[in-house]
């Protein structure tokens, strides 16, 4: 187990990058089974997916396309708790399949503002694809098909994840120190 220092703050280790990878494989491999059929539109939410969306494509056999969306609700270690939108959509989404891959639902208000604005947009379907899930914490109820891992509550980094725009290229995903 390693220490980080980002920051003010130390970081130990929490998911390591081999444990991070078999959970985005697994959760490739089921959708590649369940939406084999339907030529997804993947929209990644910027900046945290951008890895976890990175290797899932890499893991994805289906035909499918990416895009991305770029959403802000985070100041420091906790949420805002209001959502804006920074970068919109561009694809048309009427009669698609649509996965929006997130890199983490805690109280949900993000995945639910991503719903209603997708929702007006005709798709044939959305589904929501998250790297880490905070079960404890959610406050919307959510239809969550693919989550690759479960965790506490805990404040978290890398890997996409970040602490005030820094730690995002960690490989292992880290938790704060008490």
């Amino acid at each position: 187990m390693s220490i980080v220092k980002i920051r003010d703050k130390e970081f130990r280790t929490f998911i390591p990058e081999s444990e991070i990878q078999e959970r985005v494989k697994a959760v490739a491999d089921r959708i590649n089974v369940e939406l084999a059929d339907k030529n997804p539109l993947f929209l990644a939410v910027l900046n945290g997916s951008f890895m976890f969306a990175a290797d899932l494509m890499r893991y994805v056999t289906i035909p499918c396309e990416i895009s991305f969306v770029k959403l802000a609700s985070y100041q420091g270690t906790v949420s805002s708790g209001t959502v804006k939108e920074v970068i919109g959509i561009n694809e048309d989404l009427t009669g698609r399949t649509v996965v929006i891959l997130e890199d983490i639902v805690d109280t949900g208000f993000t995945m639910k503002r991503m719903l209603e604005t997708l929702g007006t947009r005709g798709p044939e379907s959305l589904h929501i694809c998250t790297l880490l899930l905070k079960p404890g914490k959610l406050q919307v109820p959510l239809n969550i098909e693919y989550v690759a891992m479960e965790i506490p509550n805990d404040f978290i980094v890398g890997y996409g994840l970040d602490y005030d725009q820094q730690g995002r290229n960690l490989r292992d995903i880290y938790t704060l120190v008490d």
